[in-house]
């Protein structure tokens, strides 16, 4: 009868167990995939974004002969179109996103070169995208900006955004929703730094200016996310803990109750 009660007890302790790390797995993959679902729709309209900067290039083209190399960068920004949107149809992790990015960043280089090359100017050199918003396309100078509450730096801007900024005004930033919130991308959490970093990964000094923006703009965004982190781990601890014991009851059954074939 006693060996049957402490059967009773581990097959209760064993079960609590398993729905203790079940349910802690459920809250990760639902935290993972509410950080990723906004991360995949910004890259999934930035992959709209340059099909429709290619529609307007063709409208741009009607009536004109490419030469060789007009022809090569126009088929490298088709290519990294169709490459983007597979891409994107793949991402799994924010991680993932910076692929994206870098390929729409490839692509829309090759729309700046086909227009250079059509209008007989010299290739554009290759800077980062706007940075306010990359579907602005490549950045003309770098501006001094801050941040809320932050301090100045410079940064790659489009023309436009660039004597918004000269002038005292708010850029065009690109806007998302984190929370209930809307902000720029760049305040907008951890979770966006691969977007940023594909575009501007390249660009060495910039990985600074990231650290400093989307790590610190959202201070309760991260901490939002690391007390999950903090959650599930301890979910974890105690599963171990829980899983120790249920091995030193075992190892006890066994020599009490060695005799016995249960």
């Amino acid at each position: 009868m006693g060996g049957l009660v402490v059967l009773l007890v581990l097959a209760a302790i064993v079960t609590a167990v398993v729905v203790s790390r079940r349910r802690s797995k459920q809250q990760e993959l639902a935290r993972q995939e509410a950080e990723l679902a906004p991360v995949r729709k910004l890259a999934f309209e930035d992959a709209t974004a340059l099909g429709e900067q290619l529609q307007e290039l063709d409208l741009e083209l009607a009536g004109r002969q490419l030469d060789a190399g007009a022809n090569a960068d126009y088929q490298r920004a088709l290519d990294s179109y169709e490459a983007a949107k597979t891409a994107v149809e793949a991402i799994g992790r924010p991680d993932d996103v910076r692929h994206v990015t870098q390929i729409l960043d490839d692509g829309r280089y090759a729309i700046a070169c086909v227009q250079a090359r059509v209008a007989g100017d010299a290739l554009p050199t290759r800077r980062p995208a706007c940075f306010f918003d990359p579907r602005h396309g490549l950045s003309v100078t770098d501006v001094l900006w801050a941040p809320p509450a932050g301090a100045p730096r410079d940064v790659p801007a489009c023309a436009l955004d660039a004597e918004r900024v000269l002038a005292g005004a708010d850029p065009d930033s690109r806007m998302v929703m984190v929370g209930a919130q809307r902000v720029p991308y760049y305040q907008g959490g951890r979770a966006y730094q691969p977007y940023a970093a594909g575009y501007f990964g390249a660009f060495g000094p910039m990985e600074i200016v990231f650290a400093g923006m989307l790590f610190g703009g959202m201070g309760g965004f991260d901490v939002m996310g690391d007390g999950f982190g903090a959650i599930g781990d301890g979910i974890d601890s105690i599963g171990d803990g829980i899983g120790d014991g249920i091995s030193g009851i075992g190892d006890g059954i066994g020599d009490v109750f060695g005799g016995f074939d249960f």
